[in-house]
């Protein structure tokens, strides 16, 4: 079982990048998934999640408005469509899938515990 994430990359201020997560197994199409991130130094923090349906999404309020969730079942891929981009927004991101199925208010607050994490892929936002 095996997440995969990729697209991460060098953009500058006010650009954009689209991140992808391939889980290895369509059993994940029925799991709630989000995307975390750490920056160097800090704590990782919970990014954007969303319901097994695509019907639900949850954001961190620093990336409500720029960021958007979505996945395709048919193809066991989430993404993540960064837009205006900030140094901030510098780190390593991960993606993660609840197999507890917990609501994504709760997964927001987590940063152990869930069951199945990827291997994170680097965004560097330039000033």
């Amino acid at each position: 079982v095996q997440l995969q994430a990729s697209g991460g990359g060098l953009v500058q201020a006010g650009g954009s990048l689209r991140l992808s997560c391939a889980a290895s197994e369509r059993t994940f199409s029925i799991y709630p998934m989000a995307w975390f991130r750490q920056a160097p130094g800090k704590e990782r923090e919970f990014v954007a999640g969303i319901s097994w349906t695509g019907g639900s999404t949850y954001y961190a309020d620093s990336t409500k408005g720029r960021f958007t969730i979505s996945r395709d079942n048919g193809k066991n891929t989430v993404y993540l469509q960064m837009n205006s981009l900030k140094p901030e927004d510098t780190a390593v991101y991960y993606c993660a899938a609840d197999r507890k199925g917990r609501e994504l208010s709760i997964i927001a607050t987590m940063t152990t515990g869930i069951d199945y994490w990827g291997k994170g892929t680097q965004v560097t936002v330039s000033s």
